[in-house]
């Protein structure tokens, strides 16, 4: 069964920092492109960042640029978003990722990832 388990959410000032893990199981996503988004009440998913198979390219949303940083450390499996100077309108539940397609190129439509974790909240305080 394949499964992404997000972790690392949590409550923190504004101007703070999280990082957030999500390891996968069940099969390899080395050859995936992997992504996060975000969601609050009564509003769509949101595309955060993307990250390619190998690494090698990363897409962010304006309004993370400069702030956020995806890595993927394919030998475990595991794809991060590192969040710095974080912000109250940043507070969301955290969902991490997977495309199915093999080395495809990173991208920021929800309904072209094929896996989902179960999300993490990070909820930034003013």
């Amino acid at each position: 069964q394949v499964q992404l388990v997000e972790s690392g959410g949590g409550l923190v000032q504004a101007g703070g920092s999280l990082r957030l893990s999500c390891a996968a199981s069940g099969r390899s996503f080395s050859r995936n492109a992997m992504g996060w988004f975000r969601q609050v009440p009564g509003k769509e998913r949101e595309f955060v960042a993307a990250i390619s198979w190998s690494g090698g390219s990363t897409t962010y949303a304006d309004s993370v640029k400069g702030r956020f940083t995806i890595s993927r450390d394919n030998a475990k499996n595991t794809v991060y978003l590192q969040m710095s100077s974080l912000l109250p309108e940043d507070t969301a539940v955290y969902y991490c990722a997977a495309d199915d397609a093999a080395k495809a190129a990173v991208r920021r439509t929800a309904r072209t990832y094929d896996y989902w974790g179960q999300g993490t909240q990070v909820t930034v305080s003013s």
